[in-house]
């Protein structure tokens, strides 16, 4: 199979992902839990993984929770810095996992910036919005529809210019892009662990800087006389058991991604999809592409976008078709009536990869 539905999940991981996971599996107890060997040795290994993620998003490690999944991370900086029915701007590319939240809390939000790989238009809004008088911010780094990246680093200035404090969605961009916990000066930034960090799906993490309120009450291993959650950090966020195996699979994803360099990776996605792009556009097919863009590219044939998706899975090419759980982004681009079919490249991403998806689609046609 040709995976390149890398913004769903990173397929194919390295080796030593599956081999940190089978270790724990076998040698790690439950964390906090106990003096006993299994449950040091556990929490060691989370330790690990805390300090490796600490190192790599330029923060302290008590700073790194641990949580199942990119979206319960946005749930809860959510919770902990929104209150219900306050007034929030968001960019014109968000995910549900952003918009779905907002929404349950009654929250009023500001769009800006609608305009595909065009950032001055997105700093333009985001300002005019900051302006107007929102009481936080929330903003994705990399629309996972198009690959747009978005200026995360301009719009944290602003944010701070502004006293605005603000949540910025990695899900698309860690492991890929730098993220910075220290330079953004974000109040969180939430990431899934099994796209661009390679790890096993059930991870996540979210990097916390700001005033948290915890979205789950139960054991933590510590403070266990009071019936308060911990205040501190990451007790105060991680109620309950951890996926151990994950997190010890994440640290070998994040141990692969410091030997391999990012910037690498991020360069063969790069490459992969705008010669994906440019044979798209041969064949007739109105492509999403454009400066800013990463590894990811949409496009919208004649033919239905689900009908597309399934004759190349047939072909043993995977792809996403549809509207990606993201109908805001879609709306912006003018795709909310049609979706698109998305091409996203991963950790592996080569031109023959491209080659064989576009000689593949040309075939179905």
């Amino acid at each position: 199979m040709i995976y390149l539905d890398n913004g769903a999940t990173s397929f194919h991981k390295p080796p030593s992902v599956a081999q940190a996971v089978r270790w724990a599996l076998d040698n790690c107890a439950n964390p906090g839990r106990g003096g006993h060997s299994g449950a040091m040795l556990a929490a060691k290994t989370v330790f690990g993984c805390r300090e490796q993620a600490a190192e790599f998003f330029e923060c302290q490690p008590e700073q790194v929770v641990f949580t199942p999944n990119c979206t319960q991370g946005l749930n809860i900086a959510i919770h902990s810095l929104i209150k219900p029915g306050s007034r929030v701007a968001i960019s014109g590319f968000e995910h549900n996992a952003v918009t779905r939240p907002l929404y349950a809390r009654g929250v009023q939000t500001v769009v800006a910036g609608r305009k595909l790989f065009d950032q001055e238009d997105t700093l333009s809004h985001f300002e005019d919005a900051l302006k107007s008088g929102v009481s936080a911010a929330v903003f994705t780094h990399c629309s996972n529809v198009f690959g747009y990246i978005l200026p995360v680093e301009e719009m944290a200035a602003l944010c701070r210019n502004y006293g605005v404090p603000f949540i910025v969605d990695a899900a698309q961009s860690a492991g890929v892009l730098p993220v910075s916990l220290k330079d953004w000066g974000a109040d969180f930034v939430a990431m899934p662990g099994h796209k661009g960090l390679l790890g096993p799906q059930g991870t996540g993490i979210l990097l916390c800087s700001g005033e948290t309120k915890p979205l789950l009450q139960g054991g933590t291993g510590s403070s266990s006389k009071q019936q308060q959650m911990p205040q501190e950090l990451p007790d105060r966020l991680e109620a309950g058991t951890l996926n151990v195996p994950g997190i010890a699979g994440l640290h070998a994803g994040l141990k692969y991604l410091k030997k391999t360099g990012i910037d690498r990776i991020f360069s063969r996605e790069k490459q992969a999809a705008q010669f994906c792009a440019d044979g798209l556009k041969k064949l007739g097919y109105q492509v999403f592409s454009g400066e800013n863009q990463g590894g990811t590219v949409s496009f919208v044939g004649k033919e239905d976008c689900e009908e597309i998706g399934e004759k190349l899975a047939g072909r043993g090419i995977a792809v996403r078709a549809g509207l990606h759980c993201a109908p805001l982004a879609h709306e912006s681009a003018g795709t909310l009536q049609t979706g698109t079919v998305r091409v996203s490249f991963g950790h592996d991403a080569s031109r023959q990869q491209a080659v064989e998806f576009l000689q593949s689609l040309k075939s179905i046609r």
